[in-house]
């Protein structure tokens, strides 16, 4: 016997050296047919049975493990072979040769362009950078001191603070899940559509897109207002927009189309100009903020630059001489007759310039003034009042009379509205998550560089607002656009060294994240496009010839060309806070839907997070949103809802295992374990209905209409299952089942009954109903041939039923 088993171990080992020489030559050279690879494979496979390493090898454990025998360790992790690093190596073996692949690459895989290499950006350059230069444009420099003037210093502290901290909730749950996975384009979409579903991705996914193009138009809107207000107001076409609002939208309507188009092309071209645009644009929000503060205590004492013109309590416009000399401009203001004549008395004058005196008064009155208390008082108005010192209605209301050179309101301001202004200055938290497929550790980078982000921005606006408040003068700051200073801008006139520092630094930041948000919501509606779970999305899925998405590019262009015709950057904000605040609520939602139901792939390396806060995050967005508009809100819900059920209605294909289902089904589990604590009250009684539907032999259900009267038995309540019995073996009738169980599914459509189907395959119908559970109610056909059938099995199955 031993001749026997030399010569098979002798033949066993030649075979494994031919075919390891097999192996090595196909490892090194591609160059052979698809056909041969497939057959190598198999060889392969064929060789690892047959393995056997020496004692004292890595391999030295038998491939079949005795459980007594092996550490915890070993039985908890056994799925995770990175990890086992006492495990049997015959089973990594296998998995690494099953992972290998050495086929020749398809036509398509070899004419494709080459993967770009990895950027990997750290921390600092991939997350911290992109979030904050988006955070800190547009809003710091434009309307924060109009913010904390109108508010007052303790609630535009308020405002700003809950909106920070709507963010930090946000990004903490978004750290959550951006370190479960890899997330790639998508951003916030990838990461709510894995976890939510298609339907829930798919609305928030082009909420999100909107938002994000919208803020394009902001700040367009935003660096077409520094350009034509503060540094060139020359250019107005259509004439003193100082006298009509209405002429300084026009402008802003018609430059910002201008600029809209040329960004575009700009993007067209491709991201490297961008790219290095946002370097530059760091460089001026980081110049600006320095310069800013370099400014103030500068300025500590005050100064005498800027002066301010006041009637009364009333506050002009600047004048060169502000006095109430018969030959001075204001006289000429306030004392001009209908036929174009000057009054000469006094007594024919307006009767406000009549009884009040004219003062002026320093706008930079620097922190050792002693005004930060008295600034700290709300001073919200309605437009068309009359910006005034005091809370008398005789100095800011009209009163039916002209208002001459004097600054009024042009939107009326409550704490909700300024919410809404305010709010979009924290978002741009989603920049690290969008770029995670260059970060060198993004498992790392996302949740350190956007906290980080939240907490700098934050404490910027914080830090600022109580600067400002204590710093200028109330009526400056109530002064929107700066026309009591010439229409200088407040927050550039106290910088240091000079005020252009702060006009072009802020300028170059809002234009550069307008190209940002142009260069990103053209990707995300690719991004949805390709999901296709839209399906008149598919054309913008296409890309150029330099992979630049055109298409998606031109759609977005034309959404934001309808938000730039709005005109004005304060009615524009609030409707970009309804879809940011509508995105960051369902990221809320996700992490804690995902921690509550204890999902098996929820596994995010980020640990400092709970449901708790998530849900926290989740309420602080919804309130922000209704306190900002409420019919914007519901709006915005309803562009939701409608999306998801259009996404509901033509059957997403993807299935991503979301968390809504999983929900349903913890409830479900919970429900029947609530059953299994006793027998149901009389009053909660439902009708449990089984009903054994017969087949033909096209496998459709002989009698539909017992489908009926179970319906009106239970009159749409209880719990109706419809079960049909296949004669025969499982492995045989296995495609016979599926098709039955089709057809009984559509048969309790078409009789629109709602309950449950299932095949059940045995080996004869007696021997299937014996395996059913017990129901209260069993429904089945009478067997109406049976005193003329020979067949004893016609009426048999109907008495072993009932008995």
């Amino acid at each position: 016997m031993s001749s026997p088993l030399i010569s098979l171990t002798h033949s066993v080992n030649v075979l494994m050296k031919t075919f390891a020489m097999l192996f090595t030559h196909v490892s090194q050279s591609f160059s052979v047919k698809k056909s041969k690879t497939i057959a190598i494979s198999r060889f392969t496979c064929i060789n690892v049975y047959l393995v056997v390493s020496p004692a004292d090898g890595a391999d030295d454990k038998p491939f079949m493990v005795d459980m007594k025998e092996m550490s915890g360790y070993e039985k908890n992790l056994y799925l995770y072979s990175e990890e086992m690093a006492d495990r049997p190596r015959v089973s990594m073996m296998i998995n690494s040769l099953a992972n290998y692949n050495a086929t020749i690459p398809s036509a398509e895989e070899s004419d494709a362009k080459p993967a770009k290499a990895k950027a990997n950006l750290g921390t600092l350059m991939g997350v911290y950078c992109p979030a904050f230069r988006t955070s800190s444009a547009c809003i710091l420099f434009i309307r924060m001191p109009w913010i904390v003037g109108t508010a007052g210093g303790a609630l535009a502290f308020t405002i700003v603070f809950m909106c920070c901290c709507t963010t930090f909730l946000t990004g903490i749950s978004m750290s959550a899940i951006a370190t479960n996975g890899v997330v790639p384009a998508g951003g916030s979409y990838f990461m709510i559509s894995r976890s939510l579903g298609p339907e829930f991705g798919g609305a928030v996914g082009l909420l999100f897109y909107t938002a994000t193009t919208v803020a394009a138009a902001m700040y367009i809107i935003g660096a077409v207002e520094i350009l034509l207000t503060y540094m060139a107001p020359g250019i107005s076409i259509f004439g003193d927009f100082k006298k009509d609002p209405s002429i300084m939208y026009n402008n802003f309507r018609v430059y910002g189309t201008v600029l809209l188009w040329i960004m575009c092309l700009v993007v067209s071209i491709g991201v490297a100009f961008v790219s290095k645009f946002a370097t530059v644009a760091l460089m001026c929000v980081i110049g600006s903020i320095l310069s800013i503060l370099a400014g103030i205590f500068y300025n500590i004492n005050g100064t005498d630059k800027m002066q301010m013109c006041i009637l009364g309590a009333r506050l002009l416009s600047q004048v060169d001489n502000c006095t109430k000399d018969p030959d001075g401009p204001l006289w000429s203001i306030y004392c001009a007759k209908e036929n174009n004549t000057v009054a000469t008395n006094i007594e024919d004058c307006d009767p406000y310039f009549q009884t009040h005196n004219l003062t002026q008064r320093g706008g930079i009155v620097g922190m050792a003034s002693g005004l930060f208390a008295s600034n700290l008082g709300p001073h919200f108005g309605k437009e068309g009042q009359i910006v005034a010192d005091t809370d008398d209605p005789d100095d800011y209301e009209s009163l039916n009379n002209p208002t001459f050179n004097q600054i009024t309101i042009d939107i009326t301001t409550t704490f909700t509205v300024l919410v809404g202004i305010f709010f979009p200055s924290c978002t741009g938290i989603m920049a690290g998550s969008n770029r995670s497929g260059d970060l060198a550790d993004a498992q790392k980078s996302i949740p350190v560089g956007t906290l980080a982000a939240i907490v700098t921005t934050s404490f910027v606006y914080l830090f600022y607002l109580l600067l400002f408040a204590g710093s200028y003068d109330i009526l400056l700051m109530r002064d929107k656009f700066g026309y009591s200073v010439g229409g200088r801008l407040a927050i550039a006139a106290i910088s240091w060294p000079n005020e252009w520092v702060i006009l072009v630094g802020s300028l170059l930041s809002t234009i550069g994240a307008g190209m940002q948000s142009l260069t990103g919501a053209p990707r995300l509606m690719q991004a949805i496009s390709k999901d296709n779970i839209i399906p008149f999305l598919a054309p913008f899925s296409a890309s150029s010839a330099r992979g630049e998405p055109l298409r998606a590019l031109l759609i977005t262009g034309c959404i934001c060309q309808l938000a730039i015709l709005i005109g004005n950057l304060d009615y524009i904000a609030p409707i970009l806070s309804m879809f940011f605040l509508m995105c960051y609520g369902f990221v809320n939602l996700a992490c804690a839907l995902q921690t509550l139901l204890r999902t098996p792939n929820w596994r995010p390396r980020f640990k400092y997070y709970h449901w708790s806060l998530s849900f926290v995050g989740l309420s602080l967005c919804i309130t922000v949103m209704f306190m900002t508009s409420w019919y914007y809100a519901l709006l915005a819900m309803l562009i939701a809802g409608i999306i998801y059920k259009y996404i509901e209605f033509r059957g997403a294909e993807k299935e991503w295992g979301d968390g809504i289902r999983g929900l349903a089904l913890s409830a479900a589990r919970y429900s029947l374990l609530r059953l299994e604590e006793g027998p149901p009250h009389t009053k909660n009684w439902r009708p449990q209905i089984l009903i054994l539907a017969k087949l033909t032999k096209d496998l459709v259900p002989k009698y539909k209409k017992l489908f009926t009267f179970a319906s009106q038995l239970k009159a749409g309540k209880g719990l109706t299952i419809g079960v049909s019995i296949i004669e025969g073996e499982y492995a045989k009738s296995y495609g016979e089942s599926h098709a039955a169980k089709q057809s009984l599914r559509r048969a309790m459509n078409e009789e629109r009954v709602k309950g449950f189907v299932d095949t059940l395959i045995a080996k004869n119908i007696t021997e299937g109903i014996s395996h059913m559970h017990e129901t209260e109610h069993v429904i089945l056909g009478w067997p109406y041939g049976w005193r003329h059938s020979s067949d004893e099995k016609s009426w048999r199955v109907f008495l072993d039923t009932c008995a």
